[in-house]
Formats: structure tokens, sequence, C-alpha cells
């Protein structure tokens, strides 16, 4: 039987950002929201420019980089949307499993609707769960989807107790502020097996990608986010949770 067909956007062989420690990266195509500071509007199209490649011949390539893991580093399937190519981010993981090799699943909690991740969830040591907005007309009006579909998804990583890394990107002007703050504390305070919460600031790095695409990029003009107030904000928001991780 034939193996199933994976479409990768890109692949960053030694990450730092994307998980604990030294992380192989696939960033996959394909992915159902629009998101207004999306860097990467490349990605959406599922049909897009991308390389097709088979599970075992990017697990091939994931293995040439193992001796560099140590004991925390391993493979983050990132996008786009992982959980849009189910068949294949399953294949994939259950190699990775056999192979000793650390997974992690960077998503935003869009898939298919309907299909049952649990499975996948299984095959995964660690989600990092971008949290979009928490009231469903900002998550709507950020977006173009429904919160309710990213609630049924973190109930089902709840359900299957996988470790949790938290991740929001501030908007100067949007999300900045001190209401936001306490609405996200609330939002988040209940969730279960969270390792690690992330607060990311905003930063224009894909304007350019809208004008070569022909396509509009709705915050046009909206300047970078202060780093070192994220980094004030992230604080904060641990500090409310009774959270002693802090940001230095």
């Amino acid at each position: 039987m034939s193996e199933v067909i994976g479409r990768i956007s890109s692949e960053e062989s030694l990450g730092l950002v994307d998980g604990p420690g030294i992380r192989y990266v696939v960033f996959m195509q394909g992915c159902y929201l629009r998101c207004k500071y999306c860097h990467n509007p490349e990605t959406w199209d599922i049909r897009g420019q991308s390389n097709p490649t088979t599970p075992n011949r990017l697990i091939k390539r994931i293995e040439r980089y193992k001796s560099y893991f140590g004991k925390e580093g391993g493979v983050t399937f990132s996008g786009g949307e992982p959980l849009l190519q189910p068949q294949f981010l399953y294949a994939c993981l259950k190699i990775c499993k056999r192979k000793n090799i650390n997974t992690a699943l960077d998503t935003s909690g869009i898939g298919i609707e309907g299909y049952d991740y649990g499975k996948i969830l299984e095959l995964c040591d660690l989600v990092i769960l971008d949290i979009k907005a928490v009231k469903a007309d900002e998550y709507r009006e950020l977006t173009g989807k429904e919160i309710s579909i990213f609630e049924k998804f973190l109930a089902l990583v709840q359900k299957r107790g996988v470790k949790l890394w938290l991740r929001q990107v501030i908007v100067p002007n949007y999300n900045d502020n001190e209401e936001s703050l306490e609405n996200l504390k609330n939002y988040i305070k209940n969730i279960k097996n969270v390792e690690k919460i992330e607060l990311l600031p905003y930063k224009n790095s894909g304007g350019h990608k809208y004008k070569t695409l022909g396509m509009q990029y709705r915050l046009e003009g909206v300047p970078d986010m202060d780093e070192e107030k994220c980094k004030e904000m992230q604080n904060r928001l641990l500090q409310m949770l009774g959270r002693n991780d802090e940001v230095l």
C-alpha cells in the first residue's frame, strides 16, 4: 500500500523557539484561519506551493539531527495548521515514537470539524496551543472562525492529559491592556497541565508577503509590539495566575 503524501511548506533543522530544547520544525501547508496578524499567508492554501513528501522520507531527514536534540529536543509539527493533514501527521508521529523522538504539536486547534484527533494526541509529548482570543466575537473578528471549534479541541487535549504550552500574540492597541490580560487570566486559570505560558510580541514581519501575493494586509500601519512591555505583561499574567515562571 502506498504511503500517504504530506504537503510541507518549509522545514527548520535547529529550531530554538518551537518547544523545549533544540527541535526540527516541520511547517505544514494549509490553514483555515485568516488571522489579521498572520505572517505566513503563503501557507493558507493547502494546495499551494509546497514540498510533497512521505512520512518515512521526512523522518529520515529529521533523524540526521537527532544527535543535537539531547534530553529535551525533538520534532515540532507546526504550520500552517498540521491538524489539516491528520493522516500524514499521525503516520509521522507513529514513526517518531518508534524511534524515540520527542514530539510536539504547534497548533491553533482549528482542524477538520468532526475529525477525532484523539489518536494523534496520544502520540504527542507536548501541545503548543495558540490562544487567538478568549471572547467569541473577538475570536471571530480576528480569525474568521468560531471559538467553539477551538474549545472542542482544547477539551480533547484536557481529556487526554497532554502537557500544554499556551501562547497569545499581543498586538498594540488591540489586546495590550489590563482588561485583555484579566480576560486571558480568567480563561486559562482552570486549564490543566499547563507547563508554560508565553505572550508573543506582534511584529510586522510578513507584510511584504501580502503585497507579493496581491493581498491586503489588514494591520497595515500597526507598529511592532514593544518587547519590554510584552515581557512585563507576561510577568503580570503569571503573577495573576500565581505562577513563578517569570520572564527575565
